[in-house]
């Protein structure tokens, strides 16, 4: 029985350098691995020592895609450890900076990173020759998605105007006239963007995936909730380390994270549609109706169409925020530092972002752990392409490459930015 190696040395349109190889025996997968090779950047242990009003600012630097939801996760971890409860309208403005940052993540990674591989093309740049108007409607919806992020962030990338606490400075109510102008134009372009995606062709491939994300009683969760599954996990954030587990694996330099009961599990935009669509606003719920999707889905190809309903959901939503707006008194609630333990669990573009920190009485961070999404989705990655691949074992080399990176893609996996070109070897014995 003939055995082949496909090796992918560099995957393209992702957020780091990672490379995919795959072992075959006739038309039998023994071997999947996902290679992370990117060096360990030890951010856990830059933190120990720092005080607790650094910390912002220094996870944000994890990721300049998605900085707000290391953000967000640090500020409420530490606000558990400090028995402090952030409300009202500067709960409501932390949302709203995660409308801008789901915008701005996911139109660059529907329009610039996944719809080249549904409409043939090897890049964004190639494509706009032949598409432009596609690739002009992602770079404006992403430009709105920027400018909420300025405005309460004080810049698009890497925000400094988040604390423990709230912000160093909240918006006056007249700052959002403009804004809210060009929020309801996008908001149109978003639904209109729903609908086109729906009408890409997807590879017939459906996956019986655990889904995990968090769960709030009356909202589609950003911030806050409890961590559930479709197939029976409900805990509180707090108790993600009775339930989940990280390992090193040899191939990766980025740890694999298990649910002990069961092992792999999906986090992301699949997750939360199918675990919150009832909590979805009303015109997003009816878009994606319109557009032929179902409450439920379990075809990672058709992520992209989820994404489209989660950016339309974040204009929405934003604009309610805006509407019902009132400055606060104070940008931030007072904070006392003790010797603590908080852990917090935010919903990031790609996934839920789990934070622990134990500081000192002095409010000193003595120890950190973060669990980030594409750690947790590593198994379910390499476990979609086992199952993935046999069907299409006969397919040319180029097409089984882009079918194989492509089927990555669907997960717009954060390993930072990656300009190469895929490589693609094939031994055969």
């Amino acid at each position: 029985m003939a055995s082949k190696t496909i090796k992918v040395d560099y995957l393209a349109r992702v957020e780091g350098e990672g490379a995919l190889l795959i072992k075959l025996k006739g038309e039998r997968v023994t071997d999947v691995q996902l290679k992370i090779f990117e060096p360990p950047r030890f951010f856990e242990a830059f933190l120990r020592g720092r005080g607790y009003s650094e910390v912002p600012d220094i996870v944000a630097r994890i990721c300049g895609i998605c900085p707000v939801a290391y953000q967000m996760s640090a500020v409420h971890a530490l606000e558990s450890a400090f028995g402090v409860k952030v409300e009202g309208q500067l709960r409501a403005l932390r949302r709203l900076l995660y409308c801008g940052e789901w915008i701005e993540s996911h139109a660059l990674h529907i329009f610039m990173l996944h719809a080249p591989d549904f409409l043939g093309y090897p890049d964004a740049i190639q494509m706009a020759k032949d598409h432009r108007e596609i690739v002009e409607r992602g770079l404006r919806l992403k430009k709105t998605g920027n400018e909420i992020m300025t405005l309460l962030g004080g810049r698009e990338i890497h925000p400094i105007n988040v604390s423990v606490g709230g912000f160093y400075k909240v918006p006056a109510r007249r700052d959002f006239n403009e804004l809210r102008e060009r929020l309801l134009r996008a908001r149109d372009e978003a639904r209109e963007t729903v609908g086109w995606a729906a009408r890409l062709r997807f590879p017939e491939f459906e996956q019986d995936y655990e889904f995990v994300a968090l769960r709030h009683p009356h909202e589609y969760p950003f911030n806050e909730g409890r961590l559930v599954s479709n197939k029976g996990l409900d805990i509180a954030v707090q108790e993600f380390d009775e339930h989940f587990s990280e390992q090193h694996v040899a191939h990766s330099n980025a740890l694999h994270c298990t649910l002990n009961e069961r092992g792999s599990y999906l986090v992301g935009p699949m997750a939360r549609y199918n675990l919150n669509f009832d909590k979805l606003s009303p015109l997003a719920q009816q878009t994606a109706r319109d557009a032929g999707l179902k409450e439920t889905c379990h075809n990672p190809f058709q992520s992209i169409i989820v994404r489209c309903v989660e950016v339309l959901y974040a204009f929405d939503e934003a604009i309610r925020i805006i509407d019902e707006y009132e400055m606060p008194d104070q940008p931030a609630v007072e904070i006392t530092p003790r010797a603590a333990t908080g852990a917090a669990c935010t919903e990031a573009p790609r996934g839920a972002i789990w934070h622990r920190y134990h500081t000192n009485e002095e409010g000193l961070i003595l120890d950190a752990r973060i669990v980030p999404p594409t750690s947790q989705n590593q198994k379910t990655i390499e476990n979609d392409l086992r199952a993935f691949v046999p069907a299409r074992v006969q397919l040319p080399k180029d097409e089984l490459t882009w079918q194989c990176e492509q089927a990555v893609r669907n997960y717009d996996p954060c390993i930072s930015c990656a300009t190469h070109f895929l490589k693609l070897t094939i031994e055969q014995e």
